[in-house]
């Protein structure tokens, strides 16, 4: 069997200045040695992969180095140096909780704090996993972790930190990790293929860092397997066809399908995707990523955010030059929406091709909401005189192709209002030609709803002015009470209900200007007559005066109780009632004799 040493290993730091992107950590903890101010007790907490036993074990190897360097390094020269990189020192411990959690494992651990170290000043206990341990343990190791001996030195290693109980954070010096930057891995990656004397693509090595995710143990894992596959060149392609990665090409080709609204070519797009096996969630983030680094691209200030190679780079400046601000931000939530509701769609490549159909049509969709209203009212409305149902006389063709229009109808729907300012803290009151614009441009509404749709503009205008002159003969005449009964009359007919029929028939009604007085019996029979919400525009509209207003008065001898005498039905033996059957059909005594029948109370 070989020798071979994964990398994770065989270059795993010796160094504090070796330790890739922890610099916060790694000077904190000189800076401690050089000012003799250590702690006794250290939490290093964090993803995985970050390098928290690494830090701890330079740490313990610095403590028990008996020639440390100017800058407070490990000299690897000394016995102690020497005993630690062979695995053979009796200084360090270490434990992992995940394997040993019991009260029993812990009570080990601290029989031996009791031992002073044989060799060097410090005996070092370094606890992995340190939140795998069980409640009665953690309460075991209290006492020792609070006041060890002076020689004694505890760092504990954990990834959920959550889960450590605040007694034991309380006694510890906390140090929190991060995830290590994509450019500090890919900086990483190309020493060791230096080393290594392999060549390798530097958009691949950024793959690469991707993938890892912070974690600088699973980048040079994903290394070995890439080099296992690749050889001694490490190329662009074998690395996304090894790591099942989406090349960058499909969005580049997508996007500029998609600002050309080709929407043949976005669907072809994808079906190549999906043919390659990836799976549509995977292309539909892949993209909000790709759409992502193009809004960056379009701000110098915000370039620095974009963790791609500068090939790359260059190539995304290119592609948002090309793309407006308001085409990705739309794209980009049309993205969100169809990763957040992917999981409840059945019909999963359906909705992601529909996602992608409305990214093509964003440019036309911004390009019509950014239209004046009046061109946008123009599209919208028909042209009644280009009507092919039937024929347009000469003489309304001449009329409507004159320069000015024949009435403000036309005028008024192209009219654009402008937003008040600030510091008018009312609207205008319309002048009173405004007033006539408008109510003509509603009543033209309402009527092209009724209207047929052969009825030309010149003939719609004859019928809305001579209701118009309808309404001014109304308006001109003069208002009696006789008028107003009648019309009452009229309304109360159309009322189904006979409660409120009854209580309108029995009100009596009093005219005072443009004031109409209904005296009722009681305050339910008002109610009832204000639940008829028609009654007020129906006498407005009737009797044609639009300023009449309707008063309620109660009067309790206009009651329908007493007016109206309710006769009850009198109570009737059965001799009265076979009389009163007599009198309808005297053939009732013969069917009466004839069967034998017999009354209660028979006569």
């Amino acid at each position: 069997m070989s020798n071979f040493v994964v990398s994770a290993r065989k270059y795993r730091p010796i160094r504090f200045d070796e330790v890739v992107g922890q610099e916060h950590v790694s000077q904190t903890l000189k800076n401690a040695l050089q000012n003799d101010h250590l702690a006794h007790a250290f939490l290093f907490c964090g993803p995985r992969g970050v390098g928290k036993t690494t830090c701890a074990r330079i740490l313990a190897k610095v403590l028990n180095c008996q020639n440390r360097t100017e800058d407070f390094e490990a000299c690897n020269t000394c016995s102690s140096c020497e005993a630690f990189n062979n695995n053979a020192s009796f200084n360090i411990t270490e434990l992992d909780a995940a394997s040993n959690n019991s009260v029993e494992h812990i009570r080990a651990l601290i029989e031996q704090v009791r031992f002073q170290p044989q060799q060097g000043d410090y005996k070092v206990f370094i606890i992995d996993e340190v939140h795998m341990l069980s409640q009665q343990a953690f309460n075991a190791f209290l006492k020792t972790l609070e006041e060890p001996p002076s020689y004694a030195i505890f760092i504990l290693a954990t990834t959920e930190k959550h889960k450590i109980i605040p007694t034991i954070l309380s006694r510890c010096q906390i140090f929190d990790f991060r995830r290590i930057q994509i450019n500090d891995i890919v900086q990483h990656l190309e020493e060791i293929c230096a080393k290594e004397e392999i060549k390798a693509d530097k958009d691949a090595l950024h793959i690469i860092a991707q993938k890892a995710d912070g974690a600088l143990r699973d980048a040079l894992s994903i290394f070995d397997r890439i080099v296992s596959f690749s050889g001694k060149s490490i190329q662009y392609d074998d690395v996304i066809q090894n790591l099942n990665v989406l090349d960058y090409d499909y969005y580049f080709q997508l996007v500029d399908g998609l600002l050309a609204s080709d929407v043949s070519k976005t669907l072809l797009l994808f079906n190549d995707i999906l043919k390659k096996g990836f799976e549509p969630d995977i292309f539909i983030n892949g993209l909000a990523g790709h759409l992502r680094n193009l809004l960056v691209c379009q701000d110098e200030k915000t370039i620095q955010l974009m963790e791609v190679s500068q090939n790359l780079a260059q190539r995304y400046k290119t592609q948002a030059q090309l793309a407006p601000s308001s085409f990705i931000l739309t794209a980009l939530n049309l993205a969100n929406d169809c990763d957040v509701n992917y999981k409840m769609a059945r019909n999963k490549r359906l909705h992601v091709e529909m996602t992608l159909i409305k990214m093509a049509h964003i440019a036309q969709a911004v390009e019509l909401a950014t239209q004046p209203p009046i061109a946008i009212e123009e599209k919208k409305t028909p042209d009644l005189n280009t009507s092919t149902n039937s024929p347009i006389p000469k003489e309304q063709s001449a009329e409507n192709s004159s320069p000015t229009p024949p009435t403000s109808i036309v005028e008024e729907p192209k009219v654009t209002p402008t937003p008040p300012s600030a510091a008018e803290q009312a609207p205008p009151v319309p002048t009173q030609s405004e007033e006539k614009a408008n109510s003509l441009s509603k009543r033209l509404q309402n009527k092209s709803k009724k209207i047929s749709p052969t009825l030309s503009l010149s003939q719609l205008q004859e019928e809305l002015a001579q209701e118009e002159q309808a309404d001014q003969k109304k308006e001109q005449t003069e208002l009696t009470i006789e008028h107003v009964k009648a019309a009452w009359e009229v309304f109360t007919t159309t009322i189904s209900s006979n409660t409120v029929r009854m209580t309108m028939k029995q009100a009596e009604l009093q005219l005072e200007g443009r004031e109409i007085k209904v005296i009722i019996g009681s305050k339910r029979s008002e109610g009832h007559i204000r639940e008829e919400y028609d009654l007020m525009p129906f006498l407005r509209k009737e009797l044609g005066h639009k300023d009449l207003m309707l008063t309620y008065q109660i009067d309790p001898s206009k009651s329908i109780n007493q007016d109206t005498e309710i006769k009850k039905p009198a109570f009737l033996t059965p001799k009265e009632k076979f009389e009163q059957m007599k009198e309808q059909n005297p053939k009732i005594v013969d069917l009466y004799q004839q069967f034998d029948l017999k009354l209660d109370n028979d006569f």
